[in-house]
Order: structure tokens, then C-alpha cells, then sequence
């Protein structure tokens, strides 16, 4: 039987609609580079699956009438992930998406085989194609010939570099010309299916909606794909037509062994040698192996986390002291009263407190972007998969954990590469336990303020303490995956198999990391701006009014005043005056009110009122704690002072109000504790639904509570 592509044809676009060119390939093929090239925008380039999640469009430069759309990386139109059917959504044009008029399609020079597998599935779809092929720089001898592929395929075959350039006009001009001169058939299939399977591909097709084009080829597709899946907009009649057709794995391994026979008759012999990769593979011997590989991550893990605390330290000072500069040039100008302290005390020193702590953001955003480039991070991820199976996991989850050590915002939206709905939530559900960026400034002042800063073998205790709270946070999110996926009735599931690609090493672009740096911190700034200043002038009012002492209260203005008058002998008796009557407005202020009527179910954790007061803020964004305390001790942004005042706080009986062990006893529960309605935000989107959001705030904040209660309770029973 001879099967024909019926392919719905592409409505012609109207002037004020741009045309439709989706740019789609294997992961790891150049496609964000590429895309970046032909439109000048400013995505980010990746060396492992999963990067590109959201579909992006730009306009390829000098057509404003062209618009590229970034399709997700994606090694089959088969859809299992997320990204994989918003490949063929884009593609062939289901759920809503109108269909291109061409695809370009990326394939890596050095694995040809490989790539054009997606070529010839988008060719039986009937869609028109252009073959960028990319990675030639890296393929020398053993690219091949563009013309004799070409020929081959029966499409324009255009080689590229797209991080020098190279060939990118030329491609742009095939695309203009492909865009005029669409073919006026489709290409043929490459193989024939037996009559069994174009009996199934008829009969599901019979039931295809109106609106879907009716092609042999999305037929064949929806027997692979549609039955023990969790794909949408599937309509209710091809589900039923695909049950009835019993579909088994004979049809799926019958379409790719075909595929791939044509491959390796026509395509592999213009190869006229594959790359070498001696160099990549004595490096991997490595970093791959069983003890060596992870000693050797343990080892730049410590690396990259002590620099944090060491290398920001002066631009941190720099920061500090120009934000304390800002907020005496405020004082000066405005009048004494409310005003004068909401700009210094809430506005300067909220946004202040927060800001400082953005060199080591900067830093650990370099280091992440730096690992990517290099094609580390998916070693790592094999690598941990030896680990992370033991939890019911693979080595893919890895890989957003990690990301989540600078935001757990992209590192949820980076799950959608990962196969099932179940791995997918179970690595949602862990990625907030991994130590962000936002708990940075919290541990920093936490460790200096409490702990005293020696030097151990040479290294700081300090640096020591900060590196073993990240390590304390990579075991215990290792930890809730395995309680997790054992324990709750929806996350227990077969594991299946890891396939991941690990590519070539490859030389950093610094210039692609400092746009990633720019953006992510762009981001962290936009949130100082909006959110946290925000809660920072909220807490800043609780903390302000009422404007009235305790009743039983000294007058402290007519002390002041006496004071005052005897000049400088009771200058340093007024300065005591001042802070008694400050501290006694703070203990009669709304927020004080709420700290304390929390205080006894915190103090068991070695906290009072105004910690408390710090942790309600911090629920709202973490950071929000830092510029809490800085109000809440008078000292605006001056976070060297706030240090000050935190070791010399005092108890009612003159004990140390908070000593190592209490400081301990924090950074666990900060550690814990999911205090950020971001993360929530988008747990909920990615879930769909309120469900899994509302668990993951309930048993985050119970392991927090019980956690930092042990240490505190252990260690003082200890004698510490």
C-alpha cells in the first residue's frame, strides 16, 4: 500500500500578519544561537536538554513581516514531555496553533543521522523545510557536502555557525526565497508501512475532527503517542478511533526502523568520517567515573560556594557604605518626623539591605552559567543519576535541583523536559529545599553575626559553614525525594530508563553569560523594586505605628531635654535616652503586637518576637528578613551594624539573645522553610491546580519547624 501525505495547506497570511517560521531541532544542535542570530534577540544558549522551555518569536532582522518562532528542543515529534507537544502542536498545528508556512530545522554536522530523523517526520507531515546545518565549525571533514544532501533530501540545505555568523545571510535569504517558492508537492515517505499498519493509520485518520488536516503521518503519530499519555486536546473520537485500532510497540518500531534504514542507506555514507572526540573522552573517563567524577563535582561545588562568601565581601562592603552614604544625604535634606524616617528607614534601607547582597547573586549566576556552557551540568546529571535512582528519580531531576541554587522559579518551569506528569511533580516538590539565592543574604548575616571567623586548615570556618549549609540542603532534598516517592500515593511509580546527551566540551562564551547574568539579576532588581520593597514599607509601618509609649512609660522627650542641656557632658545620656525611647516604641508597635503573640510557638527554636516578626516578612520573599531586622534594630541598611546589634542583643537576664546555637537553629528553618509565594505561584501553574502547591507549603513548613526545634533543643541539651 502506498501512503500519501494529505497536508492541509498553510492560509495565506494577511499584510498585517507576519508569516509563520518555526525553527525546531535536537537539543544541543545551535537552535538558540541560530535564533538569536536570524531575529537579534537575546535568548539564552544551553548544553543540555530542557534549556529552550517556552516557545519565543522574533522577527528575522530586515522582515518585519517574518517571524521566527523558537520551537523546544525536541529529538522526535513522538510527544511524551511537555516540550515534545509543544513541538507538534507548533509543527503540525493542533490545539489552537495556526501552522507555519516553513520549518527550519537544525541538525548537528557532527551527529547527521541523528538529526534529520526529525526532518524526514516533518517532511511526512507535509510541512515545507529548510535543513540548517549547524556544528560544521566542530564537524571539519566530516560535514557533509550541502549540495549532495540537498539532493538527497529534496530540500535547500544551508551549513551555519551561528556564534560567528557564518552562513546565517545566506540561510535568511533561503528562508525569503523558500517563503516565495513554497514546493508545490509534498515529499514522499522514505518508507513503506505493511498493510497492517496503513489499515490502523486509515482508520484512525477516518476519525480525525475537522480541523485537523488529514494527513497519514499525524494518523500514524496518534497511534505512537495517544493512549498512556498526559496530552491535551486530544479529541474524545481519535482517542476512541486509536483504543479501537490497538495500537501496539510493533507500530512504533516499525515507523523508526524505517526511518532509519532510509538514514543509513542515503544519509551516512556523506559523512565521510564522524568527529573526533578522543579529547572528550579522556576528559569524561574523568569526570565521569564512579568516585573521581564525584569527588571532583564535591570539589567545584566547594569552589564555587566558597567564593560566594569570600570573593563578594568587598563589593558588598562598597555597596553597604554607599547605601549608608544615601540614606545620611536623606536625612540631612528632609525634616525630623515620619517622612524622613519612611525614606530612610523603609524605602533606602529596605531596597538597600536587599541590593547588597547582589554581588554573590552575580557570582553564583557566573559560576552556574559557566558549568552549562562548558557542557558540564548534563555530566552531572549522569553522574547523579546513580544517586538519584536510588530515590526513584533520574538523573534529569538533577538538573533543575541544580539550577535551583540561583532561583527555584526556572528551575520548575525547566521539569517540563522531563517525561511523566509524576517526575515532573516529585521534582517540583524537592527543588525548594535546594539552597536559592534568596536565602543568601539571610546565611550571610546569620554566620557573620554569630559565629565567630577563624580559620580551619588555612580556610575560614565562616566560608566552611556557608559551603556545609548548601551541602545540607542538597541531602535533604535527596532526602524528601525518597521519603516523598514512598510515601505519597500519587509520586509512587516504576522508574524509567535515563537516555541523556552529553555533548562535546565546549569553550564558555562569556559574552552568553553576562546576558544571562544581566537577565537573571535584571529580575532579582525588578523583585527588590516591586515585592520586596513592598513588604519591606509594610513591615517598616507595623513596626512604626502607633506613635505611642507603654503606658507606665518614662517621658523620655523631657529626659532628652535635660540631657541636652548639659551640653556635651550628657551627649552619650542622651544617645542612651533616644534608643531606650525607640525601643520602647518598637515594643508597643503593631508588628511587635504580632511577633509576640507568636513568640511562644517559636521561642522552642531559640527565637523571640522580633525574629519572628523577620520570618512572618520573609514568607513573603526571604530576602525581606535582612531589611526586617535592619528596621526592627534601627540601622537601615547598614548591615555591619545589624551584625553588631544582633551579638549584643541581650535577655532580660543579660545572656546573649542569640548565640551560635540559636543562629544554627535559623539558617535550618530558613533552609526548610518554603518562604516564597513565587515559587508557589508557579508550582501552581505547572501542576494545575491548588493541590500540590498547598502540600508542598504545608510539609516544607512542618519540616522546618520540627527540624530547627531538634537542633535547637539537641544542642542545647548538649551544653552548647
Amino acid at each position: 500500500m502506498t501512503v500519501a501525505t494529505v497536508a492541509s495547506a498553510a492560509p495565506a497570511a494577511s499584510p498585517a500578519t507576519p508569516r509563520r517560521v518555526a525553527l525546531c531541532g535536537n537539543p544541543n544542535t545551535g537552535k538558540t544561537t541560530l535564533y538569536n542570530a536570524l531575529t537579534g534577540a537575546q535568548a539564552k544558549v544551553g548544553n543540555y536538554p530542557g534549556v529552550t522551555v517556552e516557545r519565543r518569536s522574533g522577527a528575522l532582522r530586515g522582515r518585519d513581516d517574518v517571524a521566527i518562532i523558537d520551537v523546544p528542543g525536541t529529538y522526535s515529534l513522538v510527544a511524551r514531555s511537555a516540550d515534545e507537544q509543544i513541538a507538534i502542536d507548533v509543527i503540525a498545528g493542533l490545539g489552537g496553533e495556526p501552522r507555519p508556512e516553513l520549518l527550519v530545522v537544525c541538525v548537528d554536522a557532527t551527529q547527521l543521522v541523528r538529526g534529520l530523523y526529525l526532518v524526514l517526520q516533518a517532511q511526512e507531515l507535509g510541512a515545507p523545510c529548510v535543513v540548517a546545518l549547524t556544528m560544521i565549525d566542530e564537524a571539519g571533514t566530516a560535514a557533509p557536502e550541502a549540495g549532495a544532501l540537498a539532493r538527497t533530501l529534496g530540500v535547500p540545505v544551508f551549513p551555519v555557525v551561528g556564534r560567528t555568523g557564518q552562513g546565517v545571510a545566506e540561510l535568511r535569504a533561503g528562508i525569503e526565497l523558500a517563503l516565495k517558492q513554497p514546493p508545490l508537492e509534498p515529499s514522499p515517505w522514505r518508507w513503506q508501512p505493511s498493510p497492517a499498519l496503513a489499515g490502523r493509520i486509515a482508520q484512525v485518520r477516518a476519525a480525525f475532527p475537522p480541523d485537523w488536516p488529514p494527513s497519514d503521518a499525524l494518523a500514524l503519530w496518534a497511534l505512537q503517542c495517544v493512549g498512556d499519555d498526559e496530552l491535551g486536546h486530544i479529541p474524545t473520537e481519535v482517542r476512541a478511533a486509536v483504543a479501537a485500532a490497538a495500537s501496539g510497540p510493533s507500530d512504533d518500531d516499525e515507523a523508526v526502523l524505517g526511518r532509519y534504514r532510509w538514514l543509513d542507506a542515503h544519509v551516512a555514507p556523506l559523512g565521510a568520517r564522524p568527529p573526533d572526540r578522543k579529547l572528550t573522552d579522556r576528559i569524561d573517563r574523568l569526570l565521569l567515573h564512579r568516585v573521581a567524577g564525584l569527588a571532583i563535582f564535591a570539589a567545584i561545588m566547594f569552589v564555587v560556594f566558597m567564593s560566594l562568601f569570600s570573593w563578594s565581601a568587598p563589593a558588598i562592603d562598597a555597596i553597604d557604605a554607599g547605601f549608608g552614604w544615601v540614606g545620611e544625604q536623606a536625612r540631612k535634606v528632609l525634616p525630623d518626623g515620619v517622612v524622613a524616617d519612611f525614606v530612610v528607614d523603609g524605602v533606602i534601607a529596605g531596597v538597600g539591605s536587599v541590593l547588597v547582597f547582589l554581588p554573590q547573586i552575580l557570582l553564583l549566576f557566573f559560576f552556574l552559567g559557566l558549568l552549562e556552557d562548558f557542557g558540564y551540568l548534563a555530566r552531572v546529571a549522569y553522574l547523579m543519576d546513580r544517586i538519584m535512582r536510588s530515590m526513584n528519580l533520574h538523573g534529569r531531576a538533577f538538573v533543575p535541583m541544580l539550577s535551583g541554587f540561583a532561583c527555584a522559579v526556572p528551575a520548575i518551569m525547566a521539569t517540563r523536559t522531563m517525561e511523566r506528569q509524576r517526575d515532573r511533580i516529585l521534582t517540583m516538590l524537592v527543588i525548594p529545599l535546594m539552597t536559592c539565592s534568596a536565602r543568601l543574604p539571610v546565611y550571610t548575616l546569620v554566620i557573620a553575626a554569630l559565629f565567630p571567623s577563624k580559620t580551619f586548615g588555612g580556610v575560614a570556618t565562616q566560608s566552611l559553614l556557608m559551603v556545609a549549609m548548601y551541602g545540607f540542603s542538597v541531602a535533604t532534598s535527596l532526602g524528601a525525594a525518597w521519603v516523598l516517592s514512598r510515601t505519597v500515593k500519587p509520586l509512587r511509580a516504576r522508574r524509567l530508563p535515563f537516555v541523556i546527551e552529553l555533548p562535546p566540551y565546549r569553550a564558555p562564551r562569556l559574552a552568553d553569560i553576562v546576558r544571562m547574568m544581566w537577565t537573571k539579576s535584571s529580575m532579582f532588581l525588578r523583585e527588590a523594586g516591586t515585592v520586596i520593597l513592598a513588604c519591606t514599607i509594610a513591615l517598616w509601618a507595623l513596626l512604626y505605628f502607633p506613635r505611642d509609649l507603654p503606658a507606665g512609660a518614662p517621658d523620655y522627650d523631657a529626659m532628652i531635654e535635660v540631657a541636652t542641656a548639659q551640653g556635651e557632658g550628657g551627649a552619650e545620656q542622651v544617645a542612651a535616652l533616644e534608643h531606650a525611647r525607640d525601643q520602647a516604641l518598637l515594643e508597643s508597635s503593631y508588628g511587635a503586637q504580632l511577633g509576640k503573640a507568636l513568640e511562644p510557638a517559636i521561642e522552642p527554636l531559640g527565637f523571640d518576637w522580633k525574629i519572628g516578626v523577620g520570618i512572618i516578612g520573609a514568607f513573603a520573599a526571604r530576602e525581606v528578613f535582612v531589611a526586617t531586622m535592619g528596621v526592627i534594630y534601627g540601622v537601615g541598611d547598614d548591615e555591619a551594624s545589624l551584625r553588631d546589634r544582633l551579638r549584643e542583643e541581650k535577655k532580660a537576664d543579660g545572656s546573649r539573645a542569640y548565640t551560635p546555637l540559636a543562629g544554627l537553629s535559623l539558617m535550618v528553618f530558613f533552609a526548610l522553610a518554603c518562604q516564597c509565594f513565587s515559587t508557589l505561584a508557579v508550582v501552581k501553574r505547572e501542576s494545575g491546580g491548588f493541590r500540590w502547591p498547598l502540600f508542598l507549603l504545608g510539609y516544607m513548613t512542618v519540616l522546618a519547624y520540627v527540624a530547627s526545634l531538634a537542633v535547637f533543643q539537641v544542642g542545647r541539651a548538649l551544653g552548647f
